[in-house]
């Protein structure tokens, strides 16, 4: 036998992750932090081939990953990202869902925040899911331009409070894989793991999803990874906004201590799906030109929850009557794209 057919025999060195994962009902089993963590590192140095990557995937969005695995995926990804370190923020907000039942009040509580002088991270990615408004492309109607780098995203926190810069920009391996959504027809881990990589290592991490179990999941990667705070929602489309018409359970974790408290719901019935699902609604309700029981509901509502896991020494109550006074007190011309007046 040839020295190349030897070779050609040799196992792929990233084959064993996925047969640990794909060994069979009694055979197979969760990967340990360490494993998972050598794991992603193999995918963010590219080497691994895809239908590695898409068997990996699969495998792990069939059983759904584990706190350990989730939380080696994200150590893996942050040791792979290069940020400024000079460059801090107060929030990290992270934005991959897309809304397709109500607009995304929540960039108005992002507004009010910057108002309020505090500095915003958003980061996110676009498209991956067909008929959804993403964050990306309303800031950019509103007039906000995407950062495309990490100076972009240093003078902008600077000018206006916030700055938000895709995935695509922070990983393009992780964008390439969030990006995968369409061919598998599924999503995958990635969608989790992104949310949760805090790039500039804000203080306070806020955190949406969609699905109620993987709550605790991202509660016990923030516990993990020693985030200073994170708190975690059960968010209106899987983004970081309150429903206002339901109660909220609160997740967090606060310097490794482990919490939860539920915020009740702010109106006595709910609302009908959203009529209007434009960029200019935002702006007519933003400049008081139109009302919206709804919007303002989830506005004042997201924007608390905000400032309580900013300040800790804000109650539900103090932060509701903070986040109403940010509102009626906001400066009304900030919107900087005048085609919408």
């Amino acid at each position: 036998m040839t020295h190349q057919n030897i070779k050609q025999l040799e196992e792929h060195p990233f084959a064993q992750y996925v047969r640990i994962l794909g060994k069979g009902k009694k055979g197979s089993r969760s990967l340990t932090e360490q494993e998972a963590f050598d794991a992603m590192s193999m995918i963010m140095r590219d080497e691994v081939e895809d239908v590695q990557i898409g068997a990996f995937l699969m495998l792990l969005r069939v059983k759904e990953e584990s706190n350990e695995e989730l939380g080696g995926f994200v150590r893996a990804v942050r040791d792979h990202i290069s940020t400024p370190p000079s460059l801090s923020v107060d929030l990290d907000w992270s934005s991959y869902a897309g809304k397709r039942r109500h607009l995304p009040w929540y960039l108005i509580s992002i507004f009010l925040l910057s108002q309020s002088g505090y500095r915003t991270f958003i980061h996110g990615a676009s498209g991956h899911t067909s008929n959804r408004l993403y964050t990306e492309n309303i800031l950019n109607e509103l007039g906000f331009k995407s950062a495309t780098c990490w100076n972009d995203v240093s003078q902008q926190v600077q000018d206006q409070g916030f700055s938000y810069l895709s995935l695509e920009h922070i990983s393009p391996v992780l964008s390439r894989l969030i990006n995968l959504r369409n061919l598998m027809g599924l999503r995958s881990p990635v969608h989790s793991l992104s949310r949760l990589i805090n790039p500039l290592n804000a203080n306070t991490v806020l955190q949406g999803i969609f699905h109620p179990p993987y709550a605790p999941r991202h509660q016990s990667v923030g516990q993990q990874m020693g985030y200073h705070t994170l708190a975690v929602i059960k968010g209106e489309g899987g983004e970081i906004e309150r429903n206002p018409d339901n109660e909220m359970r609160v997740l967090s974790t606060h310097d490794g201590e482990l919490s939860e408290e539920i915020w009740p719901s702010m109106f006595p019935r709910r609302h009908l799906k959203a009529s209007e699902m434009t960029a200019q609604h935002l702006v007519n309700v933003w400049r008081g030109e139109l009302t919206d029981e709804y919007g303002e509901g989830a506005i004042i509502g997201t924007t608390a929850l905000a400032l309580k896991y900013l300040d800790s020494s804000l109650s539900q109550t103090t932060a509701i009557d903070k986040a109403r006074s940010l509102w009626n007190d906001r400066n009304t011309i900030y919107l900087p794209n005048p085609s919408l007046s």
